[in-house]
């Protein structure tokens, strides 16, 4: 039997390393998380609240495509109380988690063989929908000298046609952002170029002292792609969304309705309260600042000083080249004899990830300071070279 190559998609470590991880926590060893962006947060109380009267009062059954009118109204004050940007709510798709959206936008900007611009490290899941829809993702090298973030001047290095950028800001797995001039450049750059413009804000919410913008500053014809996972702490409930002009929100609705028929439901009518319980929010926003700061007071004093910036999300990027030139056997190794589990980066950088790993903050206090002192007794800084991964 042969299958399709569109089909043969690198695997997502991050879950490799957090079945491993489940392995070893079921055989009764320690472990501390830190391989998957998941908040250890429950959703906001109001959310639980207004999905228990929803199972009272509707028969969660199917919604329209596009999603309950209500929380695309929702939304779309959202982005006037936030950003100052004026959204129709006719411009608002609900989604199926980001991942949802990233399909249908890519879906409906690219054809085959066209050509998409992802900055690397970056989001694996990019990569692999694009790949999956016979779309060339094509990696943009980016490091430290650019904050491991896209420029005009990069994207200048790149050979043959070129059919859009997308930008995350902030990014998975750097933390990394963009500042506002550098992302309405790049929106600019795109614009002049006839190129789609993608931005991934599902961090919004997320950020440290950096001043947060969304794309709609600069344009109306760009794509934005939103969540409840992350700040809202909704990951399992399955619902993003997506900003788009109106004539794509109508081929979206189109396809949306073949593909997914529509969003949860239960998730829907619970989302509406979301954007009330800012309070309940920022309490869990506090628990990942406080983690950040621990872990780039303490990393940098065990011998990981060479870290991302570590703007917004609740990521650490380490480069481990003193250590390793394999972060795959490197978290491996890690994961086995001290219990901390983190994932290569090789999700995210297929050519230069085996120099790095990334550790999320997104858990317990508890959890991060276990794990800083599990690696303090398993990776002493006096001796760098102790735990050689080849």
């Amino acid at each position: 039997m042969t299958y399709p190559s569109r089909g043969d998609i690198t695997p997502f470590f991050a879950m490799e390393v957090m079945k491993e991880a489940n392995k070893r926590e079921a055989e009764g060893k320690p472990v501390f998380h830190m391989e998957v962006g998941q908040p250890a947060t429950s959703a906001p109380s109001l959310v639980k609240e207004a999905a228990a009267r929803a199972l009272k009062d509707h028969p969660i059954g199917y919604t329209e495509a596009l999603g309950i009118p209500p929380l695309r109204e929702a939304i779309a004050q959202h982005y006037s109380d936030i950003y100052g940007v004026d959204v129709s709510s006719s411009r608002v798709v609900i989604t199926t988690g980001s991942s949802g959206g990233f399909l249908l936008s890519f879906l409906s900007l690219f054809g085959k063989g066209d050509r998409v611009v992802l900055a690397e490290p970056g989001y694996p899941a990019y990569r692999n929908i694009l790949k999956s829809l016979d779309v060339e993702a094509v990696g943009l090298p980016c490091g430290p000298e650019t904050n491991f973030q896209p420029s005009p001047a990069l994207m200048d290095t790149l050979d043959g046609p070129l059919n859009g950028l997308l930008v995350a800001s902030p990014a998975n797995p750097t933390g990394t952002m963009l500042k506002p001039e550098e992302l309405e450049a790049l929106v600019g750059y795109c614009r002049d170029r006839k190129m789609h413009f993608i931005s991934d804000e599902i961090y919004h919410g997320l950020t440290y002292g950096t001043q947060m913008v969304s794309a709609l500053s600069y344009s109306d014809d760009v794509v934005v792609i939103n969540s409840f996972s992350k700040y809202f702490s909704m990951t399992g409930w399955r619902l993003g969304w997506m900003i788009v002009s109106e004539e794509l929100a109508v081929r979206m609705e189109k396809l949306a309705q073949s593909l997914f028929i529509s969003a949860p439901a239960l998730s829907q009518y619970a989302a509406v309260e979301a954007f009330k319980c800012r309070d309940e929010l920022e309490s869990y926003k506090k628990n990942y600042e406080r983690n950040r700061a621990i872990l780039l007071q303490e990393l940098p004093k065990i011998g990981l000083d060479k870290l991302a910036a570590a703007d917004g999300a609740f990521y650490i990027y380490a480069d481990v080249r003193h250590l390793t030139d394999d972060s795959m056997t490197f978290c491996k190794n890690m994961l086995a004899e001290c219990g901390v589990a983190a994932t290569p980066g090789l999700d995210f950088d297929p050519v230069r990830g085996h120099h790095y790993i990334r550790l999320s903050f997104a858990g317990a206090t508890s959890v991060i300071e276990g794990a800083v002192d599990a690696l303090r007794r398993w990776l002493p800084s006096q001796d760098p070279d102790i735990k050689k991964s080849s």
